[in-house]
């Protein structure tokens, strides 16, 4: 009777059947599918693998769950935080005392032919002025040919030198006048060199009539590459205006300002005077004809237009940021993504809306007068609706500005109006910075997250790393008990077929 080794009819076995199946269990800790046998025992061992590991990696994903939830609630307060650091900066402005410095409006009825501002921070005199513009200065000019030097040329301008080098062009020329900051012109090439000789224009850089009459821009060159057209030479002139209907007034600039400038004399009547509206410069940029521009400068007084301009960006950033607020408390969970509702309800948000609320209708202490509150300057969740039912945005606490209110509050009694929101501004901004500034609540909240979330993926690692060895260890084992089953197989089919092939008696 031929015998044949068990034990290495059980190896053989074992290493057949552990990689005959087709099937794989993904390993947990990498991409690299783990081998579990089936053959022996007729299990499918990789779902039976696969079930046991489900509970446990159930808690990780219970923990990832956890972490994104918070992760999400970080993003969301962070951007709440940012919208009411926006609030309390703009009711901080609202309490700037540079907010009501005094300033005067200078109007002009046609800036397109003259335009008016303040020449400095020290006022101009209040009235009406009318102002006739009848010439505008202008500046001197001469025409002139020209020939390209055939050598080395110098021009001079006004006793400035230009250098020429031999077969230069007109636009070298220019080039090199425009570029010379010591130049007393400017120069433009006007005709092609292609259609003939170059033309080339010099003209003052200063406007105004030339202290000389006739005498003005004196050129000369050495090779001759300039030959003037005289029929073109024009000498510039003085600006030419009056005030209040007074006696016509000379200015070699078309900017007159209230600091005297005067023109040039340079005939019987141009004397120089120079008659101006202190404290104003007006720029003169046409001819008025027989309708004067009136220029009107205003009493001091603070700017209604930058104090409702600071109101309304108050009010922009305060609904911006309630709606932020609302938004993620009225977004319920969703059991389907921990991201979604992780603000729902909460309390300490609805409690800093109710407050900020509250202090937009308050009545401010230690203040006398008609004008207590944000309400007496115009500043409400809306009208009264009467009968019919309130809007949604007054429901939600949204702000309007009434301006018509707050530039009659300004007329009557700016002052009250400046005190009421310098206190309002201390109160509300210490309310939602106590809430939103560095060191407040939100950002205490969000540290405290993030202290949580950092534990969290600590604690995924770890239970990750666990669930790994647990999985290995379970194919291990399995692995092992399709060996045993598979060679307890081999050797009874062994001793079947010995005894079988016994002689039959």
């Amino acid at each position: 009777m031929s015998t044949q080794p068990v034990g290495s009819s059980s190896s053989s076995a074992a290493s057949s059947s552990q990689y005959a199946s087709g099937d794989q269990l993904q390993s947990l800790g990498s991409g690299t599918p783990l081998q579990v046998t089936g053959l022996a025992s007729g299990l499918d061992t990789n779902a039976i693998v696969n079930a046991l590991m489900a509970a446990q990696q159930q808690q990780v994903t219970n923990l990832t769950n956890q972490q994104s939830g918070l992760t999400a609630t970080n993003k969301q307060l962070t951007a709440i935080q940012a919208a009411l650091t926006k609030v309390a900066s703009d009711a901080q402005a609202l309490g700037n005392p540079a907010l009501f410095a005094y300033t005067q409006t200078i109007n002009s009825t046609n800036p397109t032919l003259i335009g008016a501002t303040a020449t400095s921070n020290n006022g101009a005199v209040v009235g009406g002025y009318q102002v006739s513009v009848t010439q505008l200065a202008s500046a001197s000019q001469r025409t002139f040919q020209f020939t390209s030097p055939t050598s080395a040329d110098t021009v001079t301008i006004d006793g400035q030198q230009i250098s020429l080098a031999a077969g230069a062009s007109a636009q070298d020329l220019v080039n090199a006048i425009n570029s010379n900051q010591n130049a007393s012109v400017w120069a433009t090439v006007t005709a092609s060199p292609s259609s003939g000789p170059a033309t080339v224009v010099l003209s003052d850089r200063a406007t105004g009539a030339p202290a000389t009459a006739g005498s003005f821009i004196a050129v000369s060159d050495a090779a001759g590459s300039l030959t003037e057209e005289t029929q073109y030479a024009q000498a510039g002139v003085d600006a030419q205006y009056a005030i209040n209907g007074g006696a016509t007034q000379y200015a070699s600039s078309n900017t007159i300002s209230g600091a005297a400038v005067t023109g040039t004399p340079n005939s019987t009547t141009n004397s120089g005077a120079t008659q101006t509206i202190p404290g104003v410069s007006l720029s003169l940029n046409g001819v008025t004809g027989s309708t004067p521009v009136t220029v009107t400068v205003g009493t001091p007084a603070p700017s209604t237009q930058n104090i409702q301009t600071a109101v309304q960006q108050f009010i922009t950033d305060y609904n911006s940021a309630i709606t932020t607020i609302q938004t993620q408390l009225a977004q319920a969970p969703s059991s389907a993504d921990p991201t979604q509702g992780t603000l729902f309800g909460d309390s300490d948000l609805q409690q800093l809306l109710s407050n900020m609320r509250e202090q937009m209708d308050a009545t401010l202490g230690g203040l006398t007068g008609s004008i207590t509150s944000m309400l007496d300057i115009g500043v409400s969740t809306g009208a009264a609706s009467g009968i019919s039912a309130p809007s949604q945005s007054a429901i939600s606490g949204q702000l309007t500005l009434d301006v018509n209110a707050l530039t009659q509050a300004l007329t009557s009694n700016g002052s009250a109006v400046k005190s009421m929101l310098q206190s309002w501004s201390i109160q509300f901004s210490f309310l939602v910075n106590n809430e939103a500034a560095p060191g407040g609540t939100i950002s205490s909240r969000i540290q405290g997250d993030d202290t949580q979330i950092n534990y969290l993926a600590t604690q995924i690692s770890n239970l990750q790393a666990a669930n790994t060895a647990k999985q290995q260890e379970l194919v291990n084992e399995f692995a092992q008990m399709e060996a045993m089953l598979s060679s307890n197989q081999s050797t009874s089919s062994w001793l079947t077929s010995q005894i079988a092939a016994l002689p039959t008696p």
